[in-house]
């Protein structure tokens, strides 16, 4: 018998890479600092189901882009579907290759698309907060004041979408969440768990591989 799931293991298994203090990446920012910080100080291999759920996420990115690549749709031309972001500031860079963001452009108009899967839109009457600091970031870095976040279904790839526009003052927050994980890795100081003392954000600690970690250094 062949065991397709031990073949599709070994396909996405991927490499630990340590992380580099000083290059920081707009997908994390959103999440919380004190994670982010332990991923930099103490690196653990990538979970092969979060792999999985991320690769499906790719796919149904490549499938939106191939449907704005179709001659079917006239009234939206995909600009790019593979954008390249580097953001260089005086103490750190912000980098990274961006695989869930694609220019399109509709009535003359550019919008920056971000592309998020979901196991269900039933509880989605918002974005995700997470999902706006980046794309907010995209949109700074780009020099793109309109954006959309589209959230699609997994499992009918029905889907919902919000538009965001360009917060100066968001991207200025932002930026100061950045320089309070650049401060902390670069002192070796453990940032306060925020996810833990914000209600909004509780949920994160029971995905979080850092838990354990975490409950070691309460503050």
């Amino acid at each position: 018998m062949i065991n397709f799931e031990k073949l599709i293991d070994e396909h996405l298994r991927r490499e630990l890479k340590e992380k580099k203090v000083g290059v920081y990446y707009p997908s994390e920012i959103g999440s919380c600092i004190r994670k982010v910080w332990f991923t930099y100080k103490k690196p653990k291999e990538p979970d092969k189901d979060k792999i999985k759920i991320f690769q499906v996420g790719l796919m149904l990115h490549d499938f939106i882009a191939d449907v704005l690549r179709s001659e079917k749709t006239q009234q939206v031309r995909l600009v790019d579907s593979e954008v390249p972001f580097r953001l260089v500031l005086p103490n750190f860079t912000i980098s990274g290759r961006v695989d869930d963001i694609m220019i399109v452009e509709a009535n003359g108009k550019k919008i920056l698309v971000e592309v998020k899967s979901t196991k269900s839109l039933k509880m989605i009457n918002e974005p995700q907060d997470a999902h706006v600091k980046q794309l907010q970031m995209y949109m700074h870095a780009l020099k793109i004041p309109n954006g959309m976040i589209v959230y699609i279904e997994k499992s009918s790839l029905k889907t919902i979408e919000f538009e965001v526009e360009y917060d100066k003052e968001q991207v200025k927050d932002i930026m100061k969440r950045f320089e309070t994980l650049h401060d902390h890795l670069v002192m070796n100081k453990i940032p306060e768990p925020e996810a833990k003392l914000n209600p909004n954000k509780n949920w994160m600690c029971k995905y979080c591989e850092y838990r354990e970690e975490c409950e070691g250094n309460s503050l």
